[in-house]
């Protein structure tokens, strides 16, 4: 059974960082595309970045330009996301999802787009 395994979550201040890893069972890297995404409380789940098969191209919501980054090491099996200058409002459970090739679709990629998820890891930013 193919799924994914996040880590990395966790209570920070903000302007502070983290980062959140994104590991493979089941299968492997090579051909998908893996999007974060997030969901807060009352709110739908959104996507924060999106990266393709080959590493490239790279999306980003609007409100983590700049300060998030997505990478993809697929001889790990691996994606992680760098995290700086953390906001009260990046507060969320995050998940990543994988798919085929192209998923993130020029940037308007949606959970529906992906078939294969991870349980998700919890993302706090208090003082």
């Amino acid at each position: 059974q193919a799924y994914l395994v996040e880590s990395g979550g966790g209570l920070v201040q903000p302007g502070g960082s983290l980062r959140l890893s994104c590991t493979t069972s089941g299968f492997t890297l090579g051909q998908s595309a893996v999007a974060w995404f997030r969901e807060a409380p009352g709110k739908e789940r959104e996507g924060v970045a999106c990266i393709g098969n080959d590493m490239s191209p790279k999306y980003y919501h609007d409100s983590v330009k700049g300060r998030f980054t997505i990478s993809k090491y697929d001889a790990a099996n691996a994606v992680y996301r760098q995290m700086a200058d953390l906001k009260p409002a990046d507060t969320a459970r995050y998940y990543c999802a994988a798919a085929g090739v192209g998923r993130c679709y020029g940037g308007h990629y949606r959970p529906d787009d992906f078939p294969t998820w991870g349980q998700g890891t919890q993302v706090t930013v208090s003082s």
